[in-house]
């Protein structure tokens, strides 16, 4: 299995995501394509956890390139599109984590300050799966001072735990593993188990900001 497949949720053949990457053709280096790919989505796309939908429209990398926003699945499903679109094996990779930082809003919203699931990015590179979170755009990490990730495949770049001020960022509670594809009913079932509510009020939409 190499993980370079186009899907209905990887359609890197598709005229937006085309025109994402149309400025990283002329890159030689597969290190660079992985690095210039991953700065144009967590800088292009603002961060925004409140971004829900849980249908398989909304989980489409085209659909998702057309928002100025997302949460961290939208953005590692569109970097995961790109980066296959030049071959180079990625695959999703979902976790639960407990943000630390700014919380007010979504605590009030869900409840909790756990987000289950929380999307990565497995990217294969020399030789080896390295884990990289293009979820938090530069702007984003100003105003929660937390350094900036940067990501070239050579090793992992993960929301870090805490930020500059040594204050409790973000921590991984749990580790759901890698999918090749979108795993839809998954996704929906671990937001069903941790938010049943907003499962029900939510489960048909496309694309809603609570």
């Amino acid at each position: 299995m190499n993980y370079t497949e186009k899907t209905y949720y990887y359609d890197y053949d598709s005229p937006v995501i085309k025109d994402i990457i149309k400025d990283v053709k002329h890159l030689t280096s597969q290190q660079d394509i992985i690095e210039q790919l991953y700065l144009k989505v967590r800088d292009g796309w603002r961060y925004l956890p409140f971004n829900i939908g849980l249908t398989k429209a909304h989980f489409k990398a085209s659909n998702i390139a057309k928002k100025p926003d997302g949460h961290c699945i939208d953005k590692a499903i569109l970097y995961i599109a790109c980066l296959r679109a030049f071959n180079i094996p990625a695959r999703l990779h979902l976790a639960k984590v407990s943000n630390h930082i700014a919380t007010e809003r979504l605590e009030k919203v869900i409840g909790t300050n756990e987000l289950a699931p929380h999307g990565l990015v497995d990217v294969f590179y020399n030789g080896k799966w390295v884990k990289c979170s293009p979820a938090f755009n530069k702007e984003l990490c100003t105003i929660y001072n937390v350094d900036v990730l940067d990501f070239n495949g050579t090793e992992d770049a993960v929301l870090q735990e805490y930020n500059k001020d040594d204050h409790k960022f973000m921590t991984y509670i749990e580790d759901y593993g890698h999918f090749e594809d979108v795993p839809l009913d998954f996704i929906r079932d671990t937001f069903k188990s941790n938010y049943p509510s907003l499962y029900e009020r939510f489960k048909d939409q496309d694309h809603i900001v609570i």
